[in-house]
């Protein structure tokens, strides 16, 4: 017997939830906002407009479709299915924040907030919930296949993001390690730096772009779903026992960014989510490249 199809309607707590968590009651976070020269108003009207389209989409699952809600912060906890179809209702980080959980389930942007999203991922209004639905559930139904970026230390820890892995110490502490490429002869860097960014073309979009730019960057920029990876070394230091060769480049699949640690710790996240992130010690190595898992994107 086929199992229906479940829609997972991903989520996250609005900043009028949060605010309201946090001091008690409305009045009490109107009164913090107002002290700091903010209304209310015009949060408590996003949470509306959040609540109504994440109500709208809904409504729009078939009835035979069975259902599930997750919020963003439970994700981690969260068990997908491979008959899931995910639907993120919010905002384009959301859908990076839930890629990483996925083995290929069709994953369909909701814009709850137009004009204030870029609209790279969540493409969608509330209204086209029912149609979108209903064309993935039919047969053969393509989708945008976007390329993610994969990390995988020597302990088969292993990290998977959309826009771009992020390795380097907590806080603003130096990291040091030593930096190598594979197939490069065996040449390898000691480093000491504000860590090392490595994007897809999805995340050419948002971080990457800005250290791109920023840099004045001979490379072009990969396309989201083109198998290709874009690399930078943020401020790297030179001294007598470190370099500054070795900052940036290319890892056009198959080939991979090798690092091994000469910190006391390092972490690895991706997307943002530092809560979530791989830990390294000592003489520790990691890998990162191309994913071979993608997002499928609809529409």
């Amino acid at each position: 017997m086929t199992l229906a199809p479940r829609a997972v309607l991903v989520h996250r707590t609005t900043e009028y939830e949060e605010l309201v968590a946090r001091h008690g009651t409305h009045g009490q976070a109107a009164f913090f906002l107002s002290s700091r020269g903010r209304d209310i108003a015009e949060v408590a009207e996003r949470h509306r407009r959040a609540r109504r389209a994440l109500a709208e989409v809904t409504a729009a699952v078939p009835p035979a479709w069975r259902q599930a809600r997750v919020e963003r912060a439970d994700l981690d906890r969260f068990l997908f299915a491979p008959e899931d179809v995910v639907v993120v209702v919010g905002q384009d980080g959301l859908v990076a924040n839930v890629a990483k959980y996925l083995a290929g389930q069709p994953v369909v942007g909701i814009d709850t907030d137009p004009g204030r999203n870029p609209g790279v991922l969540v493409r969608h209004r509330p209204g086209d919930a029912a149609a979108l639905l209903a064309s993935v559930s039919a047969r053969g139904t393509g989708a945008e296949e976007r390329t993610m970026v994969e990390a995988v230390s020597d302990d088969t820890q292993r990290l998977v993001a959309l826009n771009e892995i992020y390795l380097g110490a907590p806080g603003h502490q130096t990291a040091r390690y030593r930096l190598g490429l594979e197939d490069d002869g065996g040449v390898v860097e000691a480093q000491a730096s504000s860590g090392v960014l490595i994007g897809t073309g999805t995340g050419a979009t948002g971080w990457l772009r800005s250290v791109w730019q920023e840099r004045g960057s001979a490379l072009t920029l990969p396309r989201p779903t083109e198998d290709r990876l874009l690399w930078f070394v943020r401020e790297a230091w030179p001294s007598p026992a470190t370099g500054t060769c070795l900052v940036a480049g290319e890892l056009p699949s198959p080939r991979s960014l090798s690092l091994t640690v000469e910190s006391e710790r390092l972490i690895a996240f991706g997307d943002g989510m530092e809560t979530d992130a791989v830990e390294l010690t000592w003489g520790q190595s990691v890998r990162v490249g191309v994913c071979g898992e993608r997002l499928r994107l609809v529409g």
